[in-house]
């Protein structure tokens, strides 16, 4: 790149403050180490208890905005989960003209009774208990189609929308198999022939699957203690808002895409990197002609009997941000996951081929996978955009930082989904209070 490291750094710490990925970024950077014992506990970090926002005007020191603060610091991103578009550009996710299909409920008190025992610990814990612990602001389960557990708390309540965060590259994973299934995306194609922008990048010579599965080698660093590191200049790229006059660097996500060199083998090892749902979007847009949203929409969410349209945050052209940029109801993301229960039928219609669940379902490479050494995630694999357990269950997730789960488990046929702010982005230091939590509800709704 031409900008200067200073430069570079000064513009992506901007971007900060108005780009959700970015601000994802910086608290990854400031929490990765931290453990959630170090914030205020949920009650006390609850944004109407502070009163963040509150007022006409709020006062000045409760205001969450942008560019004088960042709003993705904790405890103010516990405010701003639900309140995304307010504060920087985004795209509609339309459901549509029809009705909504409203659920059936059978709810059930026994839940909150339920205990487990978190990975690595040695006393038990209640359901109702993990989910302050896990600062959830919202929780849905299904049991056979049916409601069985809703639960709201903080910025959210059932009218309300929160980030699905990297749940996103989910959606994108699953718009992608289902073009697969259908014979319009060949998955062995090598990426250039498909997007030859990018022909002379990382990307070129992969294989769209390698791509959906990220097992992609890419020189990209998200070592954000350096100020070198890639994510700072892919930052400033996502930057919606207009570019200083001196600077010189990509503008957007596909011109970032673009500079993207290799490291390594195609193939040989899974490695968690956004850039890669980003280039799935660009595939799936230039094979459908459609952006991520209106495809999304066209295929999904206008068919899904959703209550609610959604919305993804853009770049500065207006591109959806494919790997982290949707914000959505509780109950519409239960719709999602009870899609993919029934494999790709709800409300009586099918929107896409049983084979695209079961291909998601069935898991990707384990020993690739296995590489990467995620400790709460043993003999675990990665498909299709969607994160695969292996467990006696056959559970499946889409995942997102800070604690956002889409839970399908096909033995309990049970759908799981929760929205959470918990002060720190890694998943690794919320599953131990999560996983086992999920799954002994499991255990609970197959003795019904």
């Amino acid at each position: 790149m031409k900008q200067g490291v200073a430069s570079v750094k000064f513009e992506a710490l901007k971007v900060l403050q108005i780009n959700a990925m970015a601000a994802l970024v910086l608290t990854a950077m400031t929490n990765g180490s931290i453990a959630a014992g170090d914030f205020p506990d949920a009650a006390a970090s609850d944004p109407n208890t502070l009163g963040l926002m509150q007022g006409f005007p709020p006062p000045t020191e409760k205001r969450v905005m942008q560019p004088d603060s960042n709003f993705f610091s904790f405890p103010k991103l516990r405010w701003t989960v639900c309140h995304i578009r307010e504060l920087m550009p985004t795209k509609q996710v339309s459901r549509g003209l029809g009705a909504p299909v409203a659920f059936d409920y059978a709810l059930d008190d026994g839940i909150d009774a339920i205990t487990f025992t978190p990975i690595g610990g040695n006393k038990p814990m209640t359901w109702k208990e993990s989910l302050a612990a896990n600062y959830t602001d919202g929780m849905l389960i299904m049991h056979k189609g049916k409601v069985v557990y809703e639960y709201y708390t903080g910025c959210l309540n059932e009218a309300g929308k929160h980030g699905a965060m990297s749940m996103t590259k989910s959606m994108t994973g699953l718009l992608t198999e289902i073009l697969v299934a259908e014979g319009k995306l060949d998955e062995k194609a090598p990426v250039s022939s498909i997007v030859p922008e990018l022909k002379d990048s990382a990307f070129g010579d992969a294989t769209v699957r390698q791509v959906m599965d990220m097992t992609t080698g890419l020189a990209y660093s998200e070592d954000y203690a350096d100020p070198k590191a890639d994510i700072w200049v892919y930052s400033a790229a996502a930057n919606p808002l207009p570019k200083p006059a001196d600077y010189k660097g990509p503008v957007g996500y596909y011109e970032y895409l673009q500079t993207v060199k290799k490291e390594g083998e195609h193939g040989d090892a899974f490695g968690y990197k956004t850039i890669n749902s980003d280039a799935l979007g660009w595939i799936i847009s230039r094979v459908s002609g459609k952006s991520v949203t209106d495809l999304f929409s066209e295929r999904i969410w206008s068919r899904m009997g959703a209550e609610q349209d959604g919305y993804f945050t853009v770049d500065g052209i207006g591109t959806p941000f494919a790997g982290g940029g949707l914000s959505a109801g509780l109950r519409d993301l239960g719709r999602i996951g009870q899609l993919m229960l029934n494999k790709g039928e709800i409300n009586g219609e099918r929107l896409f081929p049983a084979e695209v669940a079961d291909n998601i379902a069935g898991g990707g490479d384990k020993a690739a996978f296995g590489k990467a050494g995620y400790k709460t995630l043993p003999g675990g694999s990665y498909r299709g955009m969607w994160w695969v357990f292996h467990n006696d269950h056959g559970a499946y997730a889409a995942r997102g930082v800070h604690g956002q789960t889409i839970y399908v488990d096909p033995k309990a046929d049970m759908v799981l989904v929760r929205f959470s702010s918990h002060p720190v982005a890694k998943n690794g230091v919320i599953d131990p209070t999560s996983l086992p939590a999920y799954e002994a509800v499991a255990e609970y709704l197959l003795g019904k």
